[in-house]
């Protein structure tokens, strides 16, 4: 994955690697538009081995495994990988190739499962990722601002979402923080880095803008429906606390004030 450097050093990077490089622009474009989410952690040098392979109709299933590799390996989800995916097969106007999708997803799983535990952690009661996979979101997020000559405080946001109570039983708990989980799902859907700081409380990096504060409120009812409907309305704080957090100036303090959220 490109780690640092701007947008046109990205470009002038893949203008110099070899395979077709209007197939990869296609490919990157139509990827970006619609499922990627940082543009520039989006190149690996699998990319132009696939593309090589799809072109000259050869069989992508080896460079389809190692690309699938690379992103487990750097935090990428897996739905955002075979998204991303879809979109090469997309560019060449061919239906998608299954065997490729399913060597993605092999090497996707051998990638993420390489990863020490401490750098990519699941919490497994809400699905959701912890503090410290947010923390790189934050840190790509303060980096790509940085290259764009804005600031994160201007650019993004976090929508917090607080439910917490005490005293209650493991399987309550359990209950509430699968619903919660799915819940930021159907209301943010893909493309919104979220994250558990701690029992009940939870986060969403977004971008900010006039509609944030409606999609907080949207997601306060949806949460309080969803707990009535299933009868857990109990084990969740009355009224729901959700409010939206300015980003501070450094990537350093962002992530402190996730530890302070998340007590």
């Amino acid at each position: 994955m490109v780690a640092r450097g701007g947008k046109p050093i990205v470009k002038r990077f893949l203008a110099e690697t070899p395979g077709s490089p209007d197939l990869r622009e296609r490919w990157r474009a139509g990827s970006l538009a619609g499922v990627w989410l940082r543009p520039n952690d989006w190149y690996h040098p699998a990319v132009d081995a696939l593309v090589e392979a799809v072109e000259a109709h050869r069989t992508p299933v080896a460079a389809a495994q190692r690309l699938g590799a690379a992103r487990g390996s750097a935090g990428v989800g897996m739905g955002e990988s075979l998204d991303d995916l879809s979109c090469l097969y997309r560019a060449l106007e061919r239906p998608v190739d299954v065997d490729a999708m399913r060597a993605l997803a092999i090497g996707w799983a051998e990638g993420h499962e390489s990863v020490p535990d401490h750098a990519v952690v699941r919490d497994p009661g809400t699905g959701l990722p912890t503090a410290e996979y947010l923390g790189e979101r934050l840190r790509e997020a303060y980096g790509q601002a940085e290259r764009d000559g804005t600031s994160a405080t201007e650019t993004f946001c976090l929508v917090v979402l607080d439910v917490a109570l005490d005293d209650l039983d493991a399987w309550r708990r359990m209950a509430r923080s699968a619903t919660v989980g799915r819940t930021l799902g159907q209301v943010f859907g893909d493309g919104y880095p979220m994250a558990v700081l701690a029992d009940g409380i939870y986060v969403v990096l977004c971008p900010r803008g006039q509609g944030t504060p409606q999609l907080a409120g949207t997601l306060r009812r949806v949460v309080e429906k969803n707990a009535e409907i299933l009868g857990l309305a109990g084990a969740m704080r009355r009224p729901t606390r959700v409010w939206v957090e300015q980003l501070p100036a450094a990537h350093t303090d962002a992530v402190e004030l996730l530890g302070q959220l998340g007590r």
